[in-house]
C-alpha cells in the first residue's frame, strides 16, 4: 500500500539516524517501528517488577511512637539553618 505521511521534524530525525544505524532502507525502518508500536502488548514479554524486601530495625534511643517529633524537630533545625544563612 502507498500512502503520503507527513512527519514531524524530530521523528523524521529520528527515522534516519535508525536508518544509518541499522543500515537498512527507510521503508523497512519505518514499518518495523510501526509494526513494533501497533503489536499488542500481550506480545511484549518483559519481566514484573519486584522489589527486594530489606528488614529494617530502628537505632536504639529511637521511640518509633516519636517519629512524628523527631521529623518536625529535623524540619525545624533545617529551617532555622536557611534562617541563618539568609541573615549572614
Amino acid at each position: 500500500m502507498r500512502t503520503t505521511l507527513t512527519l514531524d521534524p524530530d521523528v523524521a530525525s529520528l527515522l534516519e539516524a535508525e536508518v544509518h544505524r541499522r543500515r537498512q532502507p527507510f521503508k523497512r525502518v519505518v514499518n518495523d517501528a510501526i509494526r513494533q508500536a501497533l503489536s499488542p502488548r500481550a506480545s511484549r514479554k518483559s519481566k514484573p517488577f519486584r522489589i527486594a524486601v530489606h528488614k529494617a530495625r530502628l537505632l536504639a534511643g529511637i521511640d518509633p511512637a516519636r517519629l512524628n517529633q523527631l521529623a518536625d524537630e529535623l524540619e525545624d533545625e533545617a529551617s532555622l539553618r536557611k534562617l541563618r544563612r539568609l541573615e549572614k
